[in-house]
């Protein structure tokens, strides 16, 4: 650089260029640098615009989807709901919750809606053509296609892999036992809600509002525990079916009872059905027959009338009834099947089975009294246990004298047999009448429920008369070999087009073991059961429902532990 001048400035020499040079080291110009910054500026303007675009488009993406998996979230809680296991009181499973796929479609997601059909329809031959094609072409962002799914149609879809169909899994309820508790354990619907039995009894305890609020959906819940032993029902049911069989019976039933608390230990009711197959519910025969069907039970309600005499102070073992002749009422006429034409002492009247003596019976002990005797053992409403199927009693419009007459041997009067058989209970225990209960109760919780109907000493009476109907009477077939049983038969000709047939029978027998300190009370009961060449023909109940119920005792006394007697 060519210096041509100094200046002085406090005492240095400032060397300064020559006019018309450029020096290459000074700072740049200012507009320089703001283009410069400019550029930095716009890039990162460009990136941030960039981001923004994605970032929205993601959100936008996200905010598209909640809807389908708020639907499919509620899709699944809804149907999906966890029901607690059930099992018998020694811990054998009856019901369960299973995990099963179910399928539906996103009909927006579709893309062509006739191969879709022919793939569907070739895995699921059932599905209805029209419907599928209105579900797939519907504006509805989901459909339910089918429930249920079997695990080979699910993995022949979902190899198909049509777009805009997937699964759902749900709880679908499991009967190990099937037919076997059916009427006492009850089904669910679709949507795992329990429209039947004890089922049904444990949604209205409160699992059906917790449903609804969202909670119970945990496969966690406790079990539920029920009262029945699946030996017992096992026994009864085989022995039912047997003598359904035997004695070509077009139905049959039967409940088992523990006198001392009320548990029910079995429950039979035949034809029964598969709660696997919940439409085999609707079957025609398919009802339970011991509370939610009523009956005339014949005889058998001869225990109530004759322990009526008893219980009131004006008959005892020594009081006599005249039953040489028939009783005539109007147009109506009282006679015996196994007429003794002569004088009977209660216990004859009891072993007998006389019509014409418990008609005397409730004779004497007049209508007013006879009507209280049978409201104590609430024979005049509605049977109450868990389960929801019950039936309400039908009594006479006009209860006079032959009204009376014909309820004291089981005529014009019908009951539930689970009815009958809480009855039969008191008869034995010291008589409480305690309220049946397919939950396991204790005797003390057993006794705060129940309330005294009969005296003591009335029961101990009727205990002595069901063994020696046993021992001597019309249920000499009952007896079993090391165990102590007494009972009383009934024959009921079933009413048909208003009248009573004497083709049609319905025969019980109400048994009780062991009578010296009874535990277990059996109700049994066939209908329009045939004569066989073994019974002579006979049909009444001494031929058929008695024996029946000896085997049934034979099998079931071990079981529950009953003791026998080797004398």
């Amino acid at each position: 650089m060519r210096i041509d001048l100094f200046k002085r400035e406090g005492g240095f020499a400032i060397p300064r260029p020559a006019f018309g040079s450029r020096n290459k080291t000074t700072r740049k110009p200012v507009n320089a640098t703001r283009r410069s910054r400019s550029r930095v500026l716009l890039t990162t303007l460009v990136f941030a615009v960039g981001y923004a675009t994605i970032i929205g488009r993601l959100v936008t993406l996200g905010m598209a989807e909640t809807a389908p998996s708020t639907v499919y979230a509620t899709a699944a809680d809804g149907v999906s709901q966890a029901r607690p296991d059930i099992r018998d009181r020694n811990g054998v499973l009856l019901a369960t919750d299973v995990r099963t796929p179910s399928l539906y479609a996103e009909p927006h997601r579709i893309l062509d809606v006739d191969e879709a059909i022919e793939l569907l329809t070739a895995a699921v031959p059932e599905f209805d053509t029209g419907g599928l094609r209105a579900k797939l072409k519907s504006d509805k962002r989901f459909v339910w296609l089918k429930r249920e799914l079997t695990p080979e149609q699910r993995d022949t879809i979902h190899n198909f892999g049509i777009p805009g169909i997937g699964f759902i899994e749900e709880n679908r309820r499991f009967y190990p036992s099937g037919r076997l508790t059916s009427h006492v354990v009850g089904h669910v619907n679709i949507d795992n809600a329990g429209i039947a039995g004890i089922e049904k009894h444990i949604d209205s305890l409160g699992l059906a509002d917790l449903h609804d609020a969202g909670f119970a959906r945990s496969d966690e819940q406790a079990p539920v525990t029920l009262s029945l032993d699946v030996r017992v029902q096992h026994a009864l049911r085989d022995e039912i079916l047997n003598a359904m069989e035997t004695f070509s019976a077009k139905a049959g039933a039967g409940v088992v009872l523990n006198v001392r608390n009320g548990e029910v230990l079995a429950l039979v009711s035949m034809p029964d059905y598969d709660p696997n197959q919940p439409e085999t519910a609707l079957e025609k025969d398919a009802i339970n027959r011991i509370t939610a069907g009523v009956y005339e039970l014949g005889s058998t309600f001869k225990a109530f009338t004759v322990a009526m005499a008893l219980d009131s102070g004006e008959a005892d073992f020594s009081t006599t009834y005249d039953a040489r002749s028939p009783i005539r009422v109007a147009s109506f006429t009282i006679n015996d099947f196994h007429a003794e034409r002569r004088i009977l002492t209660l216990p004859e009247v009891f072993v007998h089975s006389s019509n014409i003596g418990t008609a005397k019976m409730a004779l004497a002990a007049g209508i007013e009294r006879h009507k209280e005797f049978m409201e104590r053992f609430g024979f005049f409403q509605r049977p109450h246990t868990e389960l929801p199927e019950s039936a309400l009693p039908l009594t006479p419009q006009r209860w006079t004298d032959l009204a009376s007459m014909t309820i004291s041997f089981g005529h014009g009067f019908s009951v539930a047999p689970i009815q009958a058989a809480a009855g039969g209970a008191a008869l034995m225990n010291g008589g409480l009448l305690i309220p049946p209960t397919f939950f396991q109760r204790s005797e003390r919780q057993a006794k705060a429920l129940a309330k005294q109907v009969i005296q003591p000493s009335t029961s101990d009476m009727m205990r002595e008369l069901f063994r020696m109907n046993v021992d001597e009477g019309t249920a000499k077939k009952a007896g079993v070999l090391g165990y102590r049983v007494g009972g009383k038969t009934g024959t009921a000709e079933k009413v048909v087009d208003g009248r009573y047939s004497n083709t049609k029978l319905l025969t019980s027998f109400i048994s009780a073991f062991p009578t010296d300190n009874p535990e277990y009370l059996m109700l049994l009961m066939l209908d329009e059961p045939q004569g066989i060449k073994e019974t002579h023909g006979y049909r009444t109940s001494g031929w058929n429902a008695v024996p029946t119920s000896g085997k049934v005792i034979t099998r079931i006394a071990p079981l529950l532990g009953v003791t026998p007697v080797l004398d």
